[in-house]
């Protein structure tokens, strides 16, 4: 992409079935398995992915690589990771889609989302997100703008077929 096509959110964006005040969950593609309960966060650096995510994806703990990299929760309290794994992610469906290899660090926790989407990736994606609207926009290699909507799904992950 030599430079980055325009990205707007317009009144047809929105949707009527979220609250704006809900947290941005969205279903991705992970190493071929659609996973949904993913949190896009602007507030996250790095992209997370729960140990508990990662071992349902059947993928061999070879590819866990060490991680240097430490995490500090919003309290000052650093967090134990287990690594870190980098992952073919697809965002979008059919032929509205993007595939990058994301680095997710790997982290032991009980929480609602199977994964987060950090600052980096998105990032790299050149996303635009709208809480407001609940959804994110970014282009597609052929310049063309794809929209990827939050969803209200339960936290399951099935192989993609």
């Amino acid at each position: 992409m030599s430079s980055l096509p325009t990205i707007t959110f317009t009144k047809a964006d929105l949707t009527t079935n979220h609250n704006e005040n809900d947290p941005m969950m969205v279903t991705v593609t992970i190493a071929n398995y659609q996973v949904e309960r993913i949190l896009i966060s602007q507030g996250n650096l790095t992209n997370i992915l729960y140990w508990s995510t990662f071992q349902k994806l059947n993928l061999p703990d070879s590819l866990v690589m060490s991680n240097s990299e430490s995490l500090v929760e919003f309290t000052g309290k650093q967090v134990q990771t287990r690594g870190c794994v980098d992952l073919l992610t697809t965002f979008g469906t059919g032929p509205a889609y993007r595939t990058l290899t994301v680095r997710y660090i790997l982290v032991e926790a009980d929480l609602p989302y199977n994964a987060i989407i950090g600052r980096r990736t998105l990032n790299e994606l050149g996303a635009v997100v709208s809480v407001y609207h609940m959804a994110m926009k970014f282009p597609a290699e052929d310049d063309t703008i794809i929209t990827l909507k939050a969803d209200s799904s339960t936290a399951n992950i099935k192989r993609e077929v």
